[in-house]
């Protein structure tokens, strides 16, 4: 019987990731408030800081049926090459204005994220063990004034940190790339599968190995 990967995160991009890999997993939702973190901090801590804030704000009291889970919590953010960080863009004006802060440039991109194997016993969910990674992409990411508006419509750069987008319709935009392509679209998939190996996720599933 294989495992379930619990997903504590509405993206959509992650949840694509997921489904390439082939992994079961299910999306649990997680409403933790982000600005209670640093946001002084520099971008690698930053994006660590909050994935950690996620996971342990999460109310798993609806998987009490479970005797041991693996739960995922991730973050995403864009720098400019001058460090001005930028997470997804508050409306359209926002989202026009970080494209044109970080377009012909190497811009920076990091996500991390939180896995955890959870055990239930007496009423009380137990971390067993937790891996925490950081992953950071360079990317160069080039567009005339007159595409932006077609771009952020065409795509989920609403819902992308610095309203960058390199899957499906915005990689013609992507002129170069340094560093995970999973890690830009919001959950670094190699990194991950490690991971889950390392907690005994794929244990029971003899196609993993």
């Amino acid at each position: 019987m294989k495992n379930i990967l619990y997903l504590a995160s509405q993206s959509p991009s992650r949840k694509k990731l997921l489904e390439r890999m082939g992994i079961p997993f299910q999306v649990f939702s997680q409403s933790a408030d982000e600005q209670v973190c640093d946001w002084t901090l520099p971008l690698e801590q930053l994006v660590k800081t909050i994935a950690i804030h996620k996971m342990e704000s999460l109310d798993l009291s609806g998987l009490s049926d479970k005797k041991t889970i693996w739960v995922v919590t991730a973050d995403t953010l864009g720098a400019d090459q001058h460090g001005e960080m930028y997470g997804k863009p508050c409306n359209f004006e926002d989202a026009v204005t970080q494209i044109k802060k970080q377009r012909d440039q190497w811009a920076r991109v990091a996500t991390s994220f939180c896995l955890e194997r959870k055990s239930y016993k007496e009423s009380t969910w137990y971390t067993e063990k937790r891996i925490v990674q950081t992953v950071v992409s360079q990317i160069y990411f080039s567009l005339q004034d007159n595409e932006i508006d077609g771009y952020i419509q065409a795509t989920g750069a609403m819902e992308c940190a610095g309203s960058i987008t390199i899957d499906g319709f915005g990689a013609q935009y992507l002129k170069e790339i340094k560093g995970s392509y999973s890690c830009v679209i919001g959950l670094p998939l190699f990194e991950l599968r490690q991971a889950l190996h390392s907690l005994g996720f794929f244990l029971n599933d003899r196609t993993a190995i």
